[in-house]
């Protein structure tokens, strides 16, 4: 039986490709997808978090306001066409769940902050519904990373039946969450996944991305960068952790010296198989007895041929096997964090994000 009230969930990744976004039923407290889709974003918008994104400083408050309401915009045109697309009115919404769009994660440090662009606010008046927003900053006070939250659907979708289950998300940043059948998930981001295979294609071809990965897919892996990229202290951080494009972009790619005179094909080879090598360190030692992907990178299929030579004998399959369409993962998130908010629930961030005690998800807006 559902209970009553639908919610939409909204996010825009790490690709800044525009807002993903989901409508969500809960028949029996379990997520049903209704509807989804992407709005991408208008030609400006995406050229101001371009800059923001290549300048690499923590933006000012000032500095982002008129995006901050751009993006607002944005996301609540989007929930109108899905609502639309559905043929729903917005009074058979509970709530908005926005994730909004990261323009910078700096989760420690003196001033550990998360940005999130899109004023939750403003979404809720323009489209007449309750919107919950700000989700990372509550962990973040309570001493976490913030990030990653994915791992608290994924256990609520995905627990094994026995033994342990890895869920691989490939955004912008791959991240895991590891499962076992008493429900107990760990997870955390292992590196870098379509942000700089994105970043290097656009900056050498011109296009939005490697469709299917066939750029790369004719190119060939080099050793010595591989090594140097490697070598990046991240990966050998231990958990919890998490990291963004602040970190991982252009700019981290070409202060390689390896990167200089090598066929731009090759390093693009080379990128997807640092993704591979990452991800198979990160999931190797949790011993598990299969993998579920989703994210963007579940279409890149060059990179998820590597991530099998990788991880040879585990079955490595989408989440569409177990239920829920990959693309759309993050979106379901947002619906289900704001469920989860208005019903008051704290979430257990500990084993993930680190955090101190289990906290309230994000803050909520009335219309």
């Amino acid at each position: 039986m559902s209970e009553p009230g639908l919610y939409v969930g909204m996010i825009s990744g790490t690709s800044r490709d525009g807002v993903d976004a989901a409508l969500v039923s809960f028949p029996g407290g379990r997520p049903e997808l209704l509807e989804a889709l992407c709005l991408p974003y208008p030609a400006a918008v995406a050229d101001e978090l371009e800059r923001l994104s290549r300048a690499g400083l923590r933006p000012r408050d000032a500095e982002t306001a008129p995006l901050d309401e751009a993006l607002a915009t944005h996301f609540a045109e989007t929930a109108r066409l899905l609502l639309q697309r559905a043929g729903v009115g917005p009074g058979a919404v509970r709530a908005i769940g926005s994730h909004g769009q990261t323009v910078w994660h700096e989760p420690e440090g003196p001033d550990p902050r998360s940005i999130q662009l899109g004023d939750p606010g403003r979404i809720a008046r323009l489209t007449g519904i309750v919107t919950v927003g700000d989700f990372r900053s509550a962990d973040i006070a309570a001493g976490g990373q913030g990030a990653p939250l994915a791992p608290l659907l994924h256990r609520a979708l995905f627990r094994p039946d026995q033994g342990r289950r890895v869920v691989l998300n490939l955004g912008g940043i791959a991240n895991i969450s590891v499962i076992d059948r008493s429900g107990h998930v760990t997870g955390f981001d292992t590196g870098p996944a379509n942000c700089l295979l994105d970043a290097w294609v656009r900056e050498r071809r011109g296009e939005p991305l490697d469709d299917a990965g066939r750029w790369a897919a004719g190119g060939a892996i080099d050793a010595g960068l591989l090594k140097a990229m490697l070598a990046d202290g991240y990966f050998g951080k231990a958990p919890p952790k998490s990291t963004g494009t602040e970190h991982f972009n252009l700019a981290w790619i070409n202060a390689h010296a390896e990167v200089h005179g090598l066929d731009p094909a090759d390093v693009q080879c080379t990128l997807a198989e640092l993704t591979a090598v990452t991800v198979r360190d990160a999931i190797v030692p949790t011993g598990p007895g299969d993998v579920l992907v989703c994210g963007g990178g579940v279409h890149n299929d060059h990179l998820l041929s590597r991530i099998r030579a990788h991880l040879p004998g585990l079955p490595v399959r989408s989440t569409a096997r177990a239920g829920l369409d990959p693309d759309w993962v993050e979106a379901v998130l947002f619906a289900w964090l704001a469920r989860e908010r208005l019903a008051q629930r704290p979430q257990d961030t500990r084993g993930v994000t680190g955090a101190h005690n289990p906290v309230l998800l994000g803050t909520i807006e009335g219309p």
